[in-house]
């Protein structure tokens, strides 16, 4: 009679450590601008870019609260966020078309990856569900404009570029602003 009772309470127990192992753990460091991924396919480590200057990417632990394959940001100009996984209010990881930012802060918030590691995240997420971890701080080598004394800005840079506008790293702003394009 005992052994009847004990088999499937073990049984149950066993099965539910399975379920908490499957678990899909993200660490996001937004010091080193990188995502650490571990799930029952394998361990990942990928580029991210988290909020620029003027702009925060919320630190601490969370849980995913919704998941979208393809979402439009109302808030800034219906931007595509491809393999949205919503973790705190608006703030979500997803895809990137602007891959060449990967590895530095430039988002307003959300945690940018590529289209192909979002898909994959996205994936295992859904299939396993997830925990999201953010440390660390921004990197000091931020672009930022500041107000000066005397009423003019000064451009803080770093490797001869500076950020104006909407992140576009242009080298002569007056070109970008009256002819001669982007660099």
């Amino acid at each position: 009679m005992r052994f009847s009772v004990i088999l499937p309470a073990t049984v149950s127990l066993i099965a539910g450590l399975g379920a908490a192992n499957a678990t899909t753990h993200i660490h996001i460091n937004l010091s080193t601008q990188t995502m650490h991924v571990q799930s029952s396919s394998g361990s990942y480590s990928w580029p991210v870019s988290t909020a620029r200057a003027g702009y925060s990417t919320p630190r601490g632990s969370f849980a995913p609260t919704g998941m979208q394959p393809m979402h439009y940001s109302r808030k800034y100009h219906m931007s595509p966020m491809p393999h949205s996984i919503f973790f705190r209010g608006g703030y979500a990881i997803h895809g990137s078309y602007a891959t060449g930012m990967l590895g530095q802060p430039a988002s307003h918030g959300c945690v940018r990856l590529s289209p192909g590691h979002a898909a994959m995240l996205y994936q295992m997420v859904q299939s396993e569900g997830g925990r999201i971890s953010i440390t660390g701080a921004p990197p000091r080598n931020h672009y930022y404009a500041r107000a000066g004394r005397g009423g003019g800005v000064h451009y803080a840079s770093s490797r001869g570029r500076s950020y104006y506008g909407s992140g576009y790293a242009v080298a002569n702003p007056f070109a970008a602003l009256f002819g001669g394009g982007l660099f």
